[in-house]
């Protein structure tokens, strides 16, 4: 299965995001200088993991799930058992009462040392299928509602001091993702107070789901 047949889901576009340095080059964005807002060169965020076929084990089991939650919210509490147990994250947090992840909790895990390489699908990829599982059942996003919430996040970077974080783009009438001008080896830090300031500023103008996916 490719990543080019998923769903269009707010955890295929940010896998999809992860691919798109060449779009988001070319997206126009602010300048300015970023000498307060923690710029830095780091390593190259690791690969979109490619499917393999591995049996989930147990793990330790998130908060009980709340009533009336969907097949999505199910297979999520899947994946966070497999990235405790076998994706090397024990301290993976639990996903949302909407079923999303809560990727803001994700990313700063991420941002420790040594613990990006597997932070979307666990180390050599064994939640994989996981991830995929619940990419297929995650409900359908308005494109055109993600793009402009994004937009305003974007814009709202800018304004507090992030003057280089790009726009999302409308690609293939799907909303790519925007924020550091180079992806793949990102200027930003963002461990930086600066940058954290400005993400707590703006954390309003993302949907639901859409948080940590620029």
């Amino acid at each position: 299965m490719s990543f080019s047949s998923f769903p269009t889901t707010t955890a295929g576009l940010r896998l999809a995001a992860f691919v798109a340095v060449p779009v988001l080059a070319l997206t126009v964005a602010c300048g300015g200088s970023d000498d307060t807002t923690g710029t830095r060169s780091h390593d190259t965020v690791a690969d979109v993991p490619s499917p393999k076929s591995e049996p989930s084990g147990a793990a330790s089991t998130p908060s009980a799930k709340p009533a009336g939650k969907s097949a999505y919210y199910d297979a999520q509490v899947a994946f966070v058992q497999c990235m405790r147990a076998k994706g090397g994250y024990k301290d993976f947090p639990d996903p949302k009462l909407s079923g999303h992840l809560d990727w803001e909790k994700i990313g700063e895990i991420g941002s420790q040392p040594g613990r990006n390489e597997g932070i979307k699908a666990g180390k050599n990829n064994v939640c994989v299928e996981e991830l995929q599982a619940s990419m297929a059942v995650e409900p359908k996003r308005d494109q055109q509602k993600s793009y402009e919430s994004m937009l305003a996040h974007a814009q709202c970077m800018r304004d507090n001091g992030i003057s280089r974080f790009t726009n999302p783009v409308m690609s293939g009438g799907n909303a790519v993702p925007g924020g550091d001008p180079n992806p793949a080896s990102p200027i930003y830090d963002r461990e930086s107070p600066a940058y954290k300031e400005a993400r707590a500023a703006c954390k309003s103008k993302l949907l639901d789901g859409l948080d940590g996916m620029q």
